[in-house]
């Protein structure tokens, strides 16, 4: 951790962890008696983590099994302690967790309804969470609820002209966005209060950690590039990834871990027709890696602080520098990969404008001096007794 910290100065101060090991394999054996809130869980990714964590033994990767990714394991073993799934789909929802219930003989399974756009409903899920909890607390929150939109409604307005015209459709940020800030504002107050737990360290023992202070964020393709037709989705995206950037550089202080996962086109429920279509002909992500991915953050809680994309399982290769190259025919040093590190070490590459301007404020603030900084807590005073008499 030592060269680690040397190497990357700001990352060892927001506790950062070293850049993500693709070929480690966390023991999933961690997540026993664990106890998670999944949003959105009724489908797609959300469903997918529900019934990995739960099961206690589960076989992934029908068409190319995992095992045959670096380091990874086909059968899993996991008994996990208490799992939440909330969704606004609540036929569908509580037919799941008893299907799972039944197939894993696990009663700590639990669907809660939940409107990730409505405040309190997203405060009652919290508090019904800590309620089934049997230590009280929460270890691991998963920010996956979201939607996408059938139509380019955005990109051609409609009707601007009348007299009254409609506003956008908005569902996708109050989803997306509202959705996910809600649920990232109410897991930074119940994580850090979770009974037993510690603050996340980077270089601890995970057998020696028995809860957990978790927070996932759900990202996508749209996190990191535009997506044309889709620039509400797109927009929603790119703030939950700004949202973890965020909170990444401040969450240490609650001792708080934040992940990040940026899928990249998968068949769920949010693929839709007109994408479909676009990608006819392509390859596409397995859902079963993207529930990979968040796996290996939320049974390590040695990860702090990383992202990760995952897209289509591809045959690769690493050159002398480092660089990874598509390999199309039989190469014996080959290997499959799927999850991939983002945002590696963007705390310290910063572009030449940033630096210069940074070096410049600190030197102008080196200068001003302690004179400097009591002239501005002075003003700062004086600006706050004003305002309590306005």
């Amino acid at each position: 951790m030592g060269q680690e910290a040397a190497k990357h100065p700001q990352g060892h101060i927001i506790r950062q962890s070293p850049p993500f090991d693709a070929d480690h394999i966390p023991d999933d054996a961690w997540m026993k008696d664990k106890v998670v809130i999944i949003t959105g869980g009724a489908s797609g990714f959300g469903l997918g983590m529900f019934r990995r964590w739960a099961v206690a033994q589960a076989v992934v990767g029908k068409t190319l099994p995992l095992s045959n990714l670096p380091g990874a394991r086909a059968a899993r073993h996991l008994s996990l302690g208490h799992g939440l799934m909330a969704d606004i789909n609540v036929a569908q929802g509580d037919r799941l967790v008893r299907d799972v219930k039944k197939a894993t003989a696990n009663s700590n399974l639990h669907f809660i309804h939940c409107d990730v756009t409505e405040w309190k409903s997203q405060v009652s899920l919290f508090r019904e969470a800590a309620k089934l909890s049997p230590h009280g607390g929460i270890d691991t929150v998963v920010a996956n609820a979201g939607i996408a939109a059938a139509k380019r409604t955005f990109e051609e307005p409609n009707d601007i002209d009348l007299a009254d015209p409609p506003p956008p459709d908005m569902s996708i940020l109050d989803v997306n966005l509202k959705g996910v800030v809600y649920t990232s504002y109410l897991a930074l107050w119940y994580l850090p209060r979770n009974p037993g737990s510690s603050p996340a360290d980077p270089s601890c023992v995970p057998a020696q950690v028995t809860r957990d202070r978790h927070l996932i964020l759900m990202g996508s393709l749209a996190s990191l590039m535009p997506i044309p037709g889709s620039a509400l989705y797109g927009t929603s995206k790119h703030a939950v990834a700004g949202l973890y950037r965020n909170l990444r550089a401040s969450s240490f202080m609650q001792g708080i871990r934040v992940n990040l996962i940026c899928p990249y086109f998968v068949e769920t429920p949010l693929l839709t027709a007109p994408a479909r279509a676009l990608l006819a002909g392509g390859v596409l992500c397995n859902e079963e890696d993207v529930v990979e991915a968040a796996t290996r953050f939320a049974a390590n809680p040695g990860i702090v602080g990383r992202a990760v994309s995952v897209g289509p399982r591809l045959k690769v290769k690493q050159d002398v520098k480092g660089e990874w190259h598509l390999v199309e025919g039989e190469d014996p040093g080959a290997e499959q990969r799927a999850i991939w590190e983002i945002y590696l070490h963007d705390l310290e590459d910063a572009d030449v404008f940033q630096r210069r301007c940074l070096a410049m404020i600190n030197r102008v603030t080196e200068l001003r001096g302690w004179a400097g900084w009591a002239q501005d807590m002075v003003t700062a005073l004086v600006y706050g007794i004003r305002s309590l008499w306005r």
